[in-house]
């Protein structure tokens, strides 16, 4: 079997060796390459490109975000970004996403102890496993990048009603899933949704610190209220809940109200938060007022909690592959039996709408 190839992208000789150690300990995986800066980077991709590049945003002489556009319009290979969490870090891991990077990790989880390892090599080995699989297309250098500085609500004044209160009944509950290529996918869904809709559950496989900026971003984009989500709240319509990166994600019914729980754990399915924690929830507390969606990403997360749903009378969709980053969740889900409605990304919205 042919190893991927791996180019790693770090100021800090530390973090190049532990991740050299952690990638090389994967038999599909080879690292031909590490490099302190972007000039570095460059000069070894003129000798061999690389199939997967890990990459640090904070460098000297060039920053990550410069190096990824650069590269994206000369040499469009697949990256993962691996960065602090810190919330600048964080908002400019997002921006990479929207630059053309794959997947996004955080330092804090590059973990060299003995307890902490295993964990930190299986997230590190599936994102470039998944990186390698997404195709990445050419971005010219003055592409218009979109960054709406105010949120669709504002723009009708700032005396606009509140899009939803607490009294209104909740006769949906939408649970989405994701992980590669998902952040992408969760933003051109959420972007055609109204005030009025049900709420949404949504776990996207991202590590803690990241979604918060993610959550905020998206709300600066929807119509919707887009938060992270908290332990303890009760849902309302009109609003999307992004599971907390490095938590699980579960659903509770009691008293009339629906509401989050937010709790630590072992990994499910290699990750946390789990698709299929949520999931299972949402089909026990749910039942047929639920409906399922899974979305892009490499795995079978989220596959046997769709069926689950799907079983507890949900209804249940999952991306078409022609539209998916990677076609692995879906995919699985499909094998099971879970998806009633396989769709493209782009008719997910029209179908909610008509099954509203």
């Amino acid at each position: 079997m042919r190893r991927i190839k791996v180019l790693v992208v770090d100021d800090s000789a530390l973090v190049r060796q532990t991740l050299t150690s952690i990638i090389n300990s994967d038999p599909q995986l080879m690292v031909t390459g590490a490099a302190a800066d972007p000039y570095f980077a460059a000069t070894k991709i003129r000798k061999e490109v690389p199939d997967v590049i890990t990459l640090d945003l904070e460098m000297p002489r060039m920053n990550g975000l410069t190096f990824l556009k650069t590269l994206m319009a000369q040499y469009p290979i697949p990256v993962v970004i691996i960065s602090s969490f810190t919330q600048k870090g964080s908002r400019q891991a997002l921006k990479a996403l929207e630059l053309g990077a794959v997947e996004i990790l955080a330092k804090s989880e590059i973990r060299n102890t003995k307890d902490h390892l295993e964990e930190s090599r299986i997230l590190i080995t599936d994102a470039i496993k998944a990186a390698n699989m997404a195709p990445v297309r050419r971005r010219p250098l003055a592409q218009a990048e979109q960054a709406p500085d105010a949120s669709l609500r504002d723009a009708a004044g700032d005396m606009a009603p509140e899009i939803s209160t607490p009294s209104e009944p909740i006769s949906k509950i939408i649970a989405i899933g994701a992980s590669t290529g998902g952040t992408e996918a969760i933003r051109q869904l959420l972007e055609h949704e109204p005030a009025n809709s049900p709420p949404f559950l949504i776990v996207q496989h991202m590590p803690a610190g990241f979604t918060q900026s993610f959550a905020k971003s998206l709300d600066t984009r929807c119509t919707i209220v887009v938060k992270e989500a908290t332990d303890g709240e009760i849902i309302q319509n009109g609003h999307a809940y992004i599971c907390p990166g490095g938590f699980h994600m579960t659903l509770e019914y009691s008293l009339t109200k629906y509401r989050l729980r937010i709790r630590s754990g072992e990994l499910v399915n290699r990750h946390r938060p789990s698709v299929d924690v949520l999931f299972e929830s949402v089909a026990k507390s749910a039942g047929h007022h639920a409906i399922g969606i899974i979305l892009t990403g490499m795995g079978n997360d989220g596959a046997a909690g769709l069926l689950q749903m799907r079983n507890n009378g949900a209804i249940t969709i999952a991306q078409n592959e022609a539209t998916c980053v990677v076609y692995g969740m879906p995919r699985e889900a499909v094998k099971l039996g879970a998806a009633q409605y396989i769709l493209p990304l782009e008719g997910i919205p029209g179908k909610l709408k008509s099954l509203f």
